[in-house]
C-alpha cells in the first residue's frame, strides 16, 4: 500500500487560502452523499460525522442519501450517472471500485465511471478466533494445515466480500489448504466464532475491536504490511514469510465522470480539511479509525493497484458473489 503523505497542520493553513470554496459564491443547489448501503454502517457512520462540518465549510446544504441494494452496486451505479457538477458523490466502502467491477457479470456501471476524489480511511482485517482455539500466531495456522490440509475452516460475512477475497489472498498466497464458510453477514460469522463453531474469521479490525479487548476473541494475525499500533504483539500475515501480503477495508468518496479536476480538487480539500479537525479525529480514533491525507491522485493510483490485486484473486479463485 502506498504510504500517504501526512500534511502538517501548518502546510494544511497554507493551502486554504486557495480553497475554491473561499472565494466562490454558495452553490444554489445542495451537495449529496450518496451512501450505498443502509444507515448505522460503517459508510453512513462517516458521512453523519462529514455531513454538518462539509455543509458548515462550503457554504452549501449537504444531505445523506442512503441508497442500499445489491452490495453497494446500486447507489454507486446511481452516482456514475449523476451529473458530474460535484454536487452528487458517493461515500462507500472502496471495493465498489476496486473489487465489484471484477466481481460482477453484468455491473450496472464501469469501473472507470467512478472518479477516486479522496480515500478517508483504512483498516486492516484480522483474522481471530475464541480464546481456546489451539493456534497463537500464524506459525501455528501454518503448522496446522501442514500437518492436517482441509481442517481449518475460516469464517466470512459472505461470498464476494472483502473477507471473503483475503481468505481467497491467503490459500493463493501461502498454498494453504483452509476451508471457506460464508455466512450470511459479519454478524453471525464473528458470533459462531466466539461460540468456537468455526474456528476463525477474517472481519475488519474495527467490527470487532471490543470483543478483542474484552477477551471473547484473540488475534492470530493482521493483513497490514506491518503491525498495528492497537495490537503491537500480533505479527502480520507478511512477517510470517509473506512479503506484500495485504489486505485493507477503506472509506472513500468517489465523483462522476467527467468532474472537472479543480472540482475534484476543491472537494478533496474541503473533506481533507474536515478530517483534520481535532474533534472529528478523535471520534474516529474511538472506531479504531486513522483519517487518511492523500490527493485525487493519490488516491486513484491505490484504487488502481487495489483493483489489479483483486482482479486476479477473482479470478484465480473462480470466486462468485452471493
Amino acid at each position: 500500500m502506498p504510504t500517504w503523505p501526512r500534511r502538517t497542520f501548518t502546510q494544511a493553513l497554507l493551502v486554504l487560502p486557495g480553497l475554491a470554496w473561499a472565494q466562490a459564491p454558495a452553490p444554489d443547489r445542495a451537495l449529496h452523499l450518496v451512501v450505498p448501503f443502509g444507515p448505522g454502517g460503517g459508510s453512513d457512520n462517516f458521512a453523519r460525522i462529514l455531513q454538518p462540518r462539509l455543509a458548515e465549510l462550503l457554504k452549501q446544504p449537504v444531505v445523506v442519501d442512503n441508497k442500499p441494494g445489491a452490495g453497494g452496486t446500486l447507489g454507486a451505479a446511481y452516482v456514475a450517472k449523476a451529473a458530474p457538477d460535484g454536487n452528487t458523490l458517493l461515500l462507500s466502502d472502496a471495493g465498489v471500485a476496486t473489487i465489484s467491477p471484477s466481481l460482477y457479470a453484468k455491473l450496472p456501471y464501469a469501473a472507470g465511471d467512478l472518479l477516486p476524489v479522496i480515500n478517508l480511511a483504512q483498516f486492516p482485517h484480522v483474522l481471530v478466533s475464541a480464546p481456546g482455539f489451539a493456534a497463537n500466531t500464524m506459525a501455528d495456522l501454518l503448522a496446522m494445515d501442514k500437518a492436517q490440509p482441509g481442517k481449518l475452516a475460516i469464517a466470512s460475512s459472505g461470498n464476494g466480500t472483502s473477507p471473503h477475497l483475503t481468505i481467497e489472498l491467503l490459500k493463493q498466497v501461502t498454498g494453504m489448504k483452509v476451508v471457506h464458510v460464508p455466512y450470511k453477514g459479519a454478524g453471525a460469522a464473528i458470533n459462531d466464532t466466539v461460540g468456537g463453531q468455526v474456528d476463525m474469521v477474517f472481519t475488519g479490525y474495527a467490527t470487532v475491536a471490543g470483543l478483542i479487548r474484552s477477551g471473547k476473541l484473540k488475534v492470530l494475525a493482521v493483513t497490514s504490511p506491518r503491525r498495528m499500533a492497537e495490537l503491537p504483539q500480533v505479527g502480520s500475515v507478511a512477517e510470517a514469510g509473506f512479503p506484500g501480503f495485504e489486505s485493507w477495508i477503506a472509506q472513500a468518496v468517489f465523483a462522476p465522470r467527467g468532474t472537472p479536476p479543480e472540482t475534484v480538487r476543491r472537494l478533496n480539500q474541503a473533506i481533507a480539511t474536515v478530517l483534520r479537525q481535532g474533534d472529528v479525529r478523535e471520534q474516529l480514533r474511538q472506531q479504531a479509525l486513522e483519517p487518511l491525507d492523500n490527493t485525487p491522485e493519490e488516491f486513484a493510483a491505490w484504487v488502481k493497484q487495489q483493483s489489479a490485486q483483486w482482479s486476479k484473486v477473482i479470478r484465480d479463485g473462480g470466486v462468485k458473489p452471493d
